[in-house]
């Protein structure tokens, strides 16, 4: 993929106020950062079942997409938007949360599974591919063993960030948008490069 190609940006998440800091929504968090950065709101988009925002002009013009169908039918949205605005599937960025990753790390893939996340599970059943790219974002799984942590799994992905946990969230979804601007300026492989090895800390400013 040659820099700035992406052309379209998705956090994965569940609409609505009830949901907005859970962990679930990071993806959203990221984009909302993102447009708040570059003084973009949201604007409901009926046709693709989201809310859409836009970065940037002309060719360097990205949009921004938070779908309004809840996690579970997020490839809904997502698709759609890709046929709107007739785009290629190397164009897509996917940001989402994992469990598997501890809060504050991040995996920059141009391909996967779902990991058993119903985002992806959706986003790869109605593109037809696994082969996009997706910014997983660490949110820690559940403390216990393997059976404890399967049953707390959906308490602890719609679960709030605790309060020693707000920094973390921060400087984790700063280098999140660091890594977009360096996909869109030096192409994946060197975002790769720093995202893959990054780590949050609670001592970033």
């Amino acid at each position: 993929m040659i820099p700035g190609d992406i052309k379209l940006l998705v956090g994965l998440g569940n609409p609505g106020s009830k949901y907005k800091t859970t962990r679930h929504n990071i993806g959203f968090m990221a984009l909302e950062r993102l447009a708040q950065e570059n003084a973009v709101s949201f604007k409901k988009h009926t046709r693709i079942e989201g809310l859409l925002g836009e970065i940037g002009f002309g060719t360097k013009r990205v949009r921004l997409l938070m779908p309004n169908t809840y996690m579970n039918e997020s490839g809904r949205s997502i698709r759609s938007a890709m046929n709107w605005f007739d785009l290629e599937i190397e164009q897509l960025l996917v940001l989402v949360d994992d469990m598997d990753l501890p809060l504050g790390k991040l995996r920059l893939r141009t391909k996967g599974g779902s990991g058993g996340h119903n985002g992806l599970k959706s986003t790869i059943s109605h593109l037809g591919t696994e082969n996009f790219n997706r910014l997983r974002i660490g949110i820690g799984a559940p403390i216990g063993m393997p059976e404890e942590r399967r049953a707390n799994t959906v308490s602890h992905v719609l679960g709030v960030f605790s309060k020693s946990e707000t920094l973390l969230v921060e400087n984790t979804i700063k280098q999140v948008i660091t890594g977009i601007n360096i996909i869109q300026e030096y192409g994946l492989e060197k975002a790769s490069n720093q995202l893959n090895s990054y780590q949050a800390t609670k001592l970033e400013k």
